[in-house]
């Protein structure tokens, strides 16, 4: 401990570095490239996964929804091809029959025509969404003024309605509050009750900025839609696969419908799990990555550090042999040598971190102002902390070769080289 705090080793160190700078530059440049590429990609690919991960935040992650489609196979006296809905008095034997259902919502959609919303001199084309509840909390909507749709607005068959915050910008002008204003929807007059942004960018039948939500028996009744169902939205109880409810589902749904068990498309299912899961994949997948280039880079400086330090070893033959003829001990000259290879290998990997940090920060700020898919690029702290372990590490390698290279010269011989 004495020897790490001598004033004199670290000035010795210093002028060793210094004595060659343009050698010492070089050499400590492919170190500092590497620890900024690594830090830049990583920051990169945590930006990448932030991106992802906002575009589905608010979605639940267990969740998989039904639509129904033309059959594939003749079953019961019915033909292939047979066009088919799933109905209202579907929804509470599915309830009853799969047991690990958490949530479920029902879903009808009128997709948009010419000019189909209209206020006063406002018009614009938007799809029409009935739900229940329960959908907020399958795909959960951020309400920015007003209430979601409620339990009494289904019973009531209220005409109200939620505008999607694209269509909230073309009817009112800006500032104006719309709650308690009327429009009027494939003509037919609701009034207004909230403006929503979906906490996620999938949409389902549509985009939600530009969807206007309305209560499920509502929207059922006001435009003749009789008992038909669009999709059905459920999630699975906690630690249930969805897949298992996505196969008790379809089940139950052909046995209602008078369906070929096996028939592969009549029940059109999207399982949101599988494809969370890709996204979780494919984060980690693209970490592992950037981690393999950026320490194979980090190693490529290491062995240019190795080899200068080997020159720099050959060059100080005669200095080392003098020191080991005055009584320096091998361990001395081995933590001479390992020193200035670390110190050098941190001087430029503080300095790699510090500004792919700079760089990062900077790109955060640029990237702030849109909604771009990179979002909030930076590195975690414990990753810089084991940044920096890893670059000592790093130096101690690199050292070790040249240490051993000194520690083997002879007194006696490195005194009488010239």
């Amino acid at each position: 401990m004495k020897n790490f705090f001598d004033i004199d080793r670290w000035q010795e160190i210093w002028i060793t570095i210094t004595h060659n700078k343009s050698r010492s530059f070089l050499t400590a440049f492919g170190v500092f490239w590497g620890i900024l590429m690594l830090v830049v990609m990583v920051g990169a690919g945590n930006a990448l996964q932030t991106g992802i991960f906002s575009q589905i935040d608010g979605f639940a992650t267990n969740s998989c929804y039904f639509t129904p489609e033309e059959t594939s196979l003749p079953y019961r006296g019915f033909r292939k091809g047979r066009r088919w809905e799933i109905k209202n008095a579907d929804i509470p034997i599915i309830r009853q029959r799969v047991k690990d259902i958490d949530q479920l919502s029902p879903l009808v959609y009128m997709w948009p025509n010419e000019e189909n919303v209209v206020r006063g001199e406002y018009k614009g084309s938007y799809t029409l969404r009935g739900c229940y509840p329960e959908n907020d909390n399958i795909d959960r909507s951020i309400m920015l003024k007003g209430r979601f749709i409620n339990e009494i607005d289904i019973a009531d068959k209220r005409k109200v309605c939620i505008l999607g915050e694209r269509v909230y910008e073309v009817l009112f002008p800006k500032g104006e509050d719309p709650i308690g204003s009327v429009i009027r929807a494939n003509g037919i007059y609701f009034q207004v009750i909230g403006v929503s942004k979906s906490s996620s960018g999938i949409g389902i039948g549509g985009d939600p900025k530009e969807t206007i939500t309305i209560p499920f028996s509502t929207m059922q009744q006001a435009f003749n839609l009789g008992n038909a169902i669009h999709i059905v939205g459920v999630t699975a109880k906690p630690k249930v696969k969805v897949t298992q409810i996505e196969k008790e589902v379809g089940t139950v749904l052909k046995d209602l419908h008078q369906i070929h068990p096996d028939d592969p498309t009549a029940v059109w299912a999207i399982n949101l799990e599988e494809q969370f899961n890709m996204f979780n994949y494919l984060g980690i997948g693209i970490a592992a990555l950037i981690w393999i280039v950026g320490l194979g880079t980090l190693f490529a400086g290491a062995i240019g550090v190795s080899n200068i330090m080997l020159v720099t070893v050959r060059e100080r033959t005669k200095e080392i042999g003098i020191r080991r003829a005055l009584g320096a001990t091998p361990n001395n000259i081995i933590g001479q040598i390992l020193s200035e290879s670390i110190v050098l290998t941190l001087l430029a990997g503080v300095l790699g971190v510090v500004l792919g940090v700079g760089i990062l920060g900077a790109a955060g700020i640029v990237l702030s102002h849109g909604d771009q898919f990179f979002k909030d690029p930076q590195i975690h702290f414990s990753m810089a902390v084991g940044a920096v372990l890893i670059l000592g590490v790093i130096g101690a390698l690199a050292g070790f070769l040249p240490a051993q290279r000194a520690m083997m010269i002879k007194p006696i011989e490195a005194i009488r080289e010239e």
